[in-house]
């Protein structure tokens, strides 16, 4: 059996979080060349090289970045190791690392995530926001342990992911109390020439609404685009144009926001997924995240579905 050297590892994760040998060498109280033997031992442990130079700079290599993943881990769980038996035995905190692709409804990670912090052992939750190459980037780095998304990766990524299918939702359109009660009169025909508050295009959810428009013939008058969906609700609720949500996320975007439903597109679907990498441990908050399926019957209420007929 293999065993890795933790003295090597611990040498490499200072310099690649110190950003040079010189800093590293200070910290640890050694020599730059006792500190390049280490590395080097190590590197000829995985057969793989951990940094590349460029100029006066080492650079960590994409095996590099795998290897800091995992070292950040194991001296995190260390530390805490430490922490638990000096102090508090057997109450270790879960960290939870989250990447949330910025499309992502966040009313829909809220519903995705509250099961995490009701569970028995305390959770740490970590969310991070970007875009989807940035995040599998991370994900593959093991620096986050899932990242929640409206469309599955390409299939031209170079990363091995497992997606798991979370569930799928309709979706509702709704406005301030004024708009909505003028917008639900005629619905779905109301929404042609109506002031409509649209995700950023080129979008899942945008595509989808943008086909059941077309589906129905209806042209409403774009009033705004959004890729931050938070902003986007905060204006409808000024009243300037209807929006379309999530309907598994209807009642909480009514409760904060104070909107109206104005009624349903049934056939309008937008899909959740968890994307994660396999990993030799498994993490019993991704476990118990993606073991969950959201759906519209986890409504207790139902808004007007749009007539078929009209």
């Amino acid at each position: 059996m293999e065993w890795l050297n933790y003295h090597h590892l611990r040498y490499f994760w200072t310099v690649a979080r110190e950003g040079s040998l010189a800093r590293a060498a200070a910290k640890l109280h050694v020599s730059q060349p006792a500190i390049s033997e280490q590395i080097h031992e190590l590197e000829e442990a995985l057969g793989e090289k951990l940094f590349r130079r460029e100029g006066r700079t080492n650079r960590l290599t994409d095996a590099g970045q795998v290897v800091l993943g995992y070292a950040e881990e194991i001296f995190k769980l260390g530390r805490e190791l430490v922490q638990a038996v000096k102090q508090h035995p057997g109450a270790r905190e879960l960290r939870l690392y989250v990447g949330v692709v910025d499309s992502f409804p966040k009313l829909v990670t809220n519903e995705i995530l509250a099961p995490v912090f009701t569970m028995a052992r305390a959770v740490h939750v970590i969310c991070r926001e970007g875009k989807m190459p940035d995040l599998l980037g991370q994900l593959a780095a093991h620096r986050l342990d899932l990242v929640l998304a409206d469309e599955p990766p390409s299939s031209t990524v170079n990363i091995k992911t497992f997606c798991h299918q979370l569930g799928e939702t309709s979706a509702t359109f709704c406005a301030g109390p004024r708009l909505a009660a003028k917008l639900k009169r005629g619905f779905p025909r109301s929404l042609n020439g109506a002031p409509a508050l649209l995700p950023a295009e080129n979008t899942p959810f945008r595509r989808a609404l943008e086909q059941w428009f077309r589906d129905r013939h209806l042209s409403p008058r774009i009033v705004a685009e959004f890729d931050d969906l938070a902003l986007m609700k905060v204006m409808a609720a000024e009243e300037r144009g209807f929006i379309a949500v999530p309907t598994v996320a209807l009642q909480d975007a009514c409760a904060r926001y104070g909107f109206r439903a104005v009624g349903r597109a049934s056939d309008c679907r937008l899909q959740f997924h968890a994307v994660t990498v396999e990993r030799r441990i498994a993490h019993p908050a991704v476990g118990l995240i993606t073991q969950r399926r959201l759906r519209d019957s986890d409504l207790k209420t139902r808004p007007k579905t749009e007539n078929p007929n009209s």
